[in-house]
């Protein structure tokens, strides 16, 4: 079985390559990335539903054994997207995406008309960084310099019930935490190998929303 995931940028789709996809490929689930083109010559970011909607009525199309799943981040999702008045109003974090996902599920199936379970949405509460304080000693690991920073690290997560609830303002979202960072922490190129060393399943263990998309593919 074949599952394309329609990302938001380069740091998921390293991560989905090197992290999430060696993980399935034992039941003979085969995981690969789609980055959407946001132009005639590039891909990644400026996400909207229309160019979304385009995207993944071709790429069912391209694929009609295949099932297609996102991996967007709340934070800066366009206010394109189905019912994101309703989930600005919600307080909850896990509510806002739930909602969010659900309004994706619904507007694929009636825009595209595929198969209700050959679509699965998720979005990231809030950002794709979220997930790397899953560990924080792993997390300091990979570069030299960064072990200097894991008390302040280590407060950031203490603060907050998930790594998931790291909040989503423009300096408090998770990315932004980790300027503190010294040599800087670049996304494409720290993004995926602080994922891989903390490992999936640690991931799994401390983020619930990433946990239960990652279970509904192991379902598939």
């Amino acid at each position: 079985m074949e599952v394309y995931v329609i990302a938001e940028g380069a740091t998921e789709e390293r991560f989905i390559k090197d992290v999430l996809a060696p993980s399935f490929r034992s039941n003979s689930i085969y995981i690969k990335p789609i980055l959407m083109p946001t132009s005639r010559s590039q891909a990644g970011g400026g996400i909207n539903l229309d160019r979304f909607l385009r995207s993944v009525r071709n790429t069912l199309r391209q694929y009609p054994d295949a099932v297609v799943t996102t991996m967007f981040d709340l934070y800066a999702l366009s206010p394109s997207f189905p019912l994101f008045d309703e989930a600005s109003r919600e307080n909850d974090v896990y509510h806002k995406v739930l909602l969010l996902e659900d309004g994706l599920h619904r507007c694929v199936i009636e825009e595209i008309g595929c198969e209700e379970q050959r679509f699965i949405p998720y979005i990231q509460p809030y950002e794709y960084e979220g997930l790397l304080f899953s560990d924080i000693e792993a997390l300091v690991s990979v570069e030299t310099g960064w072990e200097y920073s894991r008390d302040a690290l280590q407060s950031i997560i203490d603060s907050v019930t998930t790594p998931e609830h790291i909040n989503d303002g423009y300096e408090t979202k998770p990315s932004a935490r980790l300027k503190i960072l010294s040599p800087k922490y670049k996304k494409t190129r720290h993004g995926p190998l602080i994922a891989k060393k903390i490992t999936l399943s640690v991931m799994e263990q401390e983020c619930k929303h990433f946990s239960h998309w990652v279970q509904k593919l192991r379902s598939i």
